[in-house]
């Protein structure tokens, strides 16, 4: 799953911002309001917080993803896991990763997706290793053991 998610973010990025050149169109709608590509370098977290710009804070984002990804593996190898934990595990590292290529290749992270409805116009952008990332998170909170309460149930 990691691999899978690595490869699809690179290759959607590589499609819509080089290919599309939505580096120098800057928009497209696709099917408006819902679905629009926006360009965008987010040189923060999500939502581009912490984002200062600085080289200082790119190499410490890098890190702290790097950090969290190996541990990430590491717990994942060392735990059973049920399937659905291991996907979400790949596709938040997988995810990680791709964002961890586009701040060494650009010095940020290449965002293209933004989504509105309902006359909500969101602002922001954001790409599919975000996607990976959060849907990975959400499996690893609602499908991986919970050891405290396998260790009560034991006692």
């Amino acid at each position: 799953m990691a691999v899978a998610a690595f490869v699809v973010d690179q290759l959607s990025k590589y499609l819509v911002i080089h290919v599309m050149e939505l580096w120098r169109i800057r928009s497209v709608d696709i099917l408006p309001p819902v679905l629009n590509f926006r360009y965008g370098e987010n040189r923060g977290i999500n939502f581009g917080l912490f984002g200062d710009g600085s080289e200082a804070s790119r190499w410490v984002l890098i890190g702290l993803a790097i950090l969290i990804c190996a541990g990430v593996l590491i717990w994942a190898r060392r735990t059973t896991l049920p399937r659905m934990a291991q996907a979400g595990a790949g596709l938040l590292v997988g995810g990680a990763l791709a964002n961890v290529l586009d701040r060494l290749l650009y010095g940020y992270v290449l965002d293209f997706l933004n989504m509105s409805c309902c006359g909500f116009n969101n602002p922001f952008v954001f790409n599919l290793a975000d996607v990976f990332i959060f849907a990975g998170a959400i499996a690893l909170v609602f499908f991986a053991p919970d050891h405290r309460t396998a260790s009560k149930k034991g006692q």
